[in-house]
């Protein structure tokens, strides 16, 4: 068993308002941001954490929401510059921070470049003045473009669109035009994922009606076709790039690498190597009980079964275009690979969801189609 890359989760938990078909930890902002206050936490969480994984250099971190974005230059600094104080960070390790194009004002990625941040993720999700309305976004079009504006002018190396495709009552053409007036931004690159309908959330209890099947696979065809004809390479199921752009954060959570986790319900994986044993972590989820000092950060402390690995481990792997090389289970589970397991990859195969050589299992184009059904096999 091996340790694995390194990386950093920071959850920063506010936004200006609670989109309807968010299932992530975020709050509204009722009142002033206790950004002074929320990093001094973040920081005392992290020195905590970091005793668990001395020795090791973080590689990549992700600040995440939330809206990240409503924190000031100022606070950004200080986080970064108290990461780096507290635990080993690589120099040049990507560092990501979500941007909310409402509520980012003119020149702040500048600051945010200054501050240590070297890769922003803008949320456009749409462009269309009816479809953002309806996804409760705070921003409009002219909002959107003016947030990839100040990106290029920050002189930042890199950064990501996000967009959403499958919106209610969406065509092919409706789809396919937000994704071309993304392109002409010229982004590195671009997370061009479904709307899914998620529990515990407002589109859950009153869902909008979304386009069948045949619509949403069209549109996935198309959109492919167009990011690959715009130079854009897919690496993931949602995530495509320019060559050399490809967010190494994410890449280390697919690859079933380790990462902390701080900040409000913020989560964790840490591999021991000496015990043989893999651990999740769950911090504290309100913003309140986070910030109270009468109790500690973490919530839940789990250590994954052995006989959860396997399904963790490929839920996360085949997600990739890229194969996986099958030494990778051993090297990063510390467990041989269990025979009724290697039932089910062949299975997978036999129905052309897998390839499989002596050394790496490779996804095939339908199994990333049918990514559900690969991965039921392994349940």
């Amino acid at each position: 068993m091996r340790n694995p890359p390194l990386s950093l989760y920071v959850h920063i938990p506010w936004c200006v308002q609670k989109c309807p078909y968010c299932d992530f930890n975020s709050h509204g902002l009722k009142s002033a941001l206790p950004e002074k206050e929320y990093v001094s936490h973040l920081l005392d969480d992290l020195a905590i954490d970091a005793k668990q994984v001395a020795g090791r250099t973080v590689e990549t971190i992700f600040i995440g929401g939330g809206t990240p974005s409503l924190l000031t230059a100022e606070a950004m600094h200080n986080l970064i510059a108290g990461i780096r104080a507290r635990i080993d960070v690589a120099p040049d390790a990507e560092i990501t921070m979500e941007a909310n194009p409402g509520t980012v004002e003119a020149g702040r990625f500048t600051g945010f470049y200054q501050a240590g941040i070297n890769r922003i993720s803008v949320g456009v999700q749409s462009f269309q003045p009816a479809h953002l309305k309806l996804l409760g976004r705070i921003h409009d079009d002219a909002q959107a473009e003016n947030a990839v504006a100040q990106a290029h002018a920050a002189g930042l190396p890199t950064f990501n669109l996000d967009l959403m495709h499958g919106l209610p009552d969406q065509s092919v053409e409706n789809a396919l035009s937000d994704l071309r007036r993304g392109l002409a931004l010229s982004p590195y690159h671009l997370s061009w994922y479904q709307l899914t309908i998620e529990p515990n959330t407002p589109f859950y209890s009153r869902p909008p009606e979304l386009p069948g099947d045949d619509i949403l696979w069209e549109i996935q065809q198309q959109g492919h076709a167009t990011l690959k004809a715009a130079g854009f390479e897919q690496y993931e199921i949602s995530a495509y790039s320019k060559p050399g752009h490809q967010c190494q954060h994410n890449l280390n959570y697919w690859r079933f690498g380790d990462y902390l986790g701080i900040g409000c319900g913020a989560h964790g994986k840490i591999t021991n190597t000496h015990s043989g044993q893999i651990t999740r972590t769950v911090k504290v989820k309100h913003p309140r009980g986070y910030m109270e000092l009468s109790r500690p950060y973490l919530d839940k402390q789990t250590p994954v079964a052995d006989d959860a690995l396997p399904f963790e481990f490929f839920m996360n792997r085949f997600r990739l275009v890229e194969a996986c090389p099958s030494d990778d289970y051993a090297a990063l589970t510390g467990q041989a690979l269990p025979q009724d397991v290697r039932d089910s990859l062949s299975r997978a195969e036999q129905q052309g969801l897998l390839e499989i050589t002596p050394s790496q299992w490779q996804v095939t184009a339908k199994g990333r189609r049918y990514l559900n059904t690969l991965l039921t096999e392994l349940v």
